[in-house]
Order: C-alpha cells, then structure tokens, then sequence
C-alpha cells in the first residue's frame, strides 16, 4: 500500500473551482440560505461538476447539522484498490484547507470489519467523495473524515459491511458524533423522460430505507446510478442505528443547467433521519 499522508485534490478546477474566493462565492450561491439545520443521520449527495450538481448537493448540506466525524462512501470508479478501501490516515486538502483523517474511527472500523482493507490507491484519483468536501467546510469548520470508496455491488457483503460499521458506532456510544453521506448520481445520460420516471423508483426505495428494493429496482429497470453499493451501505447503517425515513430535499438534472433534456444524468439530495 502506497504511503499518502496529505490527499491532494484531482478535480479542482474541473468540477469546483480550484480558487478559494471564487469557490466559497459559488457555494454561497448554491446554498439554502433560508434552510433549517436539522440533526439527521447521513445524508445522499451528487458528485458531478458544481455547475450541475451543485444546487441540489448545497442545498442539502444547507439544512443539516454536520457532525464532528463524516463518514464519506462513494463508489470506486477508477477500478484501483480493495472491493471496501478505507483511507486510514492523514489529510485531504481542498483550496478551503485541509480535512484530517478520523485515524482512530478508521481504525475501529478496520478491526470491527474484515471486508474493509486500509488502501490509498483508491482514492488517489476518484472525485465522488472529494467533490463533497468543499461544501461540508463551507458549513462547518472543524471535522474529520473516514473516506470509503467500494467496488462491489454484493448486497450481502454491502449490509455485511454496513452491519460492522453501524456496531462499532453503538458500541463506542458514537451515534450522535457521526453523519454517513453516501455520493452518487442517479441515471446517467438518457432522455430527460425517462431518466425521472427511473430516478423515481430508486428515489421511493431509498426513502423507504429499503436496500433490497433499490437493487431490484436498478435491475429490473436498468437505472444507471453509479453509487448503489454506498447508497446500500447507508440505509443498512441507518435501520441499524434506529432511522425510520428519508426525505428528498431536492431533484434536479443536468438539463435544468445544460438545457439539453436530450442526454441528462440525474441528482438527488436526500436526507436520512
């Protein structure tokens, strides 16, 4: 395993921009400002360019009391490391500053968890859970992070890992210190029709909190989102830990920005309590 103690960013002024002034003006753009925070669970966020994505993602996080320790599941799709990369150590570094790395949080879960495998090689080039990072500093200022980037779609090994992450938060009395936030984008690059009808049916599973419905829903009607194996992690963890809902806070696609309803990936921000 590569030694990496400071994350650089990948995706700075691709996805967000790479200037702290004119990122933090873009986000205060972006943001709910009128929004209520409201303690919850974790959340459901995209990771495309802010310009897309952005609105639907700082709305969400606009009305959330983050907690001091984040739990970041995002997909793998670089292909490179473990099925379940866990980034043990150090910082990751965003033009807002740097993000320290829970190391003892990472570590309980590495000891709770036989799946999880302490790798960096995953996360050296993949956006999904860096892209989140600036808008979590934009609301609160001091957090540590344990990023998780997965590369199954074995929902028993998912609920298996979800079972072990969700133990060790009770077992060290850690259930009001840690929000999970799982990223994915919804359909991918489909005519903006059929795109909604199929985000729907993976939007109602998941504010059903209902891992197995989802997974039959992105079989059965072929939704192309990228993050059901986080999105799967995080309604096992929050029925464990006594979440009863979610609630969609916001649904756009990359139409309401491009104006091409031709070809359009779609976002969701979803809260879970």
């Amino acid at each position: 395993m590569a030694s990496i103690n400071l994350r650089k960013p990948v995706v700075a002024g691709q996805f967000y921009p790479a200037g702290e002034s004119e990122l933090r003006g873009l986000i205060a753009s972006l943001a709910d400002k009128p929004a209520q925070k409201s303690d919850c669970l974790g959340c459901i966020l995209p990771h495309a360019g802010y310009v897309y994505s952005g609105r639907v993602a700082a709305s969400t996080v606009s009305g959330m009391k983050i907690r001091d320790s984040v739990v970041l599941l995002g997909p793998n799709h670089t292909g490179h490391g473990a099925a379940f990369s866990i980034m043990p150590k150090g910082s990751w570094q965003t033009p807002l500053g740097n993000v320290e790395i829970n190391s003892s949080l990472a570590g309980l879960f590495l000891d709770k968890s036989p799946e999880l495998e302490a790798d960096t090689l995953a996360h050296a080039q993949e956006h999904s859970l860096e892209v989140e990072l600036p808008l979590l500093q934009y609301f609160k200022i001091d957090f540590k992070i344990v990023p998780i980037a997965v590369m199954t779609e074995d929902l028993a090994r998912l609920e298996k890992v979800a079972q072990d992450l969700a133990a060790v938060i009770t077992e060290n009395n850690l259930q009001n210190s840690v929000t999970f936030i799982a990223s994915s984008d919804l359909t991918h690059y489909e005519p903006l029709a059929s795109a909604k009808i199929k985000d729907a049916l993976a939007i109602e599973a998941i504010l059903d909190l209902d891992g197995q419905k989802l997974k039959n829903r992105v079989q059965e009607s072929g939704i192309s989102m990228c993050g059901f194996a986080p999105i799967a992690i995080l309604l096992k963890v929050a029925k464990l830990l006594g979440a009863k809902k979610g609630k969609l806070v916001k649904y756009q696609t990359s139409g309401d920005a491009s104006g091409d309803n031709e070809s359009v990936v779609g976002y969701a921000g979803i809260t879970i309590n």
